[in-house]
Formats: structure tokens, sequence, C-alpha cells
């Protein structure tokens, strides 16, 4: 089950972007993922993993968005793009050449977060910062 290693690279993405908003803190409530067909990630399982994950600690109560991407693949042959599929074994449906290059679907990665800060002061901390809000 990769589902956890996916999970504790979330979680320590999350702990560098909650540095970045030092000192405020954070105040997660949904983080949007973008999740390729072609990355051997189950999504319902990496939500399992993260709720499990966040528990007691300042993602608590945080949602886990899945945003599915599908595989695209484009025939280097033809030059067609196209969704490969096991059952055609990843071929051109134009000229049956074999998948050699990957449009999207392999994606993995942080869409967005929605947050609110806390802690967070509307008159700067010297005259040369800005406030956090």
């Amino acid at each position: 089950m990769h589902e956890v290693d996916m999970t504790k690279c979330l979680l320590l993405a999350m702990e560098d972007w909650k540095r970045r908003h030092s000192p405020a803190v954070p105040r997660v409530g949904t983080v949007h993922l973008l999740v390729g067909a072609f990355t051997c990630v189950e999504p319902d399982q990496l939500v399992f993993t993260w709720k499990a994950a966040v528990q007691n600690t300042w993602l608590a109560g945080a949602e886990l968005a899945i945003e599915p991407v599908a595989l695209v693949g484009r025939c280097v042959a033809c030059n067609a793009t196209y969704q490969p599929s096991a059952e055609e074994a990843y071929r051109s449906p134009c000229c049956q050449h074999p998948m050699e290059e990957i449009v999207s679907g392999r994606e993995l990665k942080i869409r967005s977060v929605d947050y609110s800060l806390e802690g967070c002061s509307l008159e700067p901390a010297s005259p040369s910062l800005s406030p956090c809000c």
C-alpha cells in the first residue's frame, strides 16, 4: 500500500507550506489533489490514510479532495492523442503503435489548499514587513 507513503509525503509538503505562513497558523479546510490514473494510487485508500494521519494534528478535520486526471497518450507514429487502456495494451487506436509518450495521467500533486489564517495580526511586526492577512 504505497498510499501510506504518499500520505507521508503529502504531510511533509503541508508542514513545509505551514512554515512559510509562520507566525500565522493556517487552518486548513480542504487539500485539493490532482491524481493521475497511471499513478497506481487508489483515491479511497489515500483519503483513508489521510484521515488517519491528520487526527490530533494541526490538520485535524482537513479534507482531502481528489481530482482524477485521465491517462492520455500521444502516438509517436501518427501524432494522435488518445486515452490508452490496458485492454488495448495501451496501443494507439488509430495505428496500433505502442504507447511511448504520456501526456497526462502521472500527476500526483497538490492543486490548491482552502485555508484561513489564525493568530494573524493586522499590524506589521516591523515597518518593512507587510501584514500576514
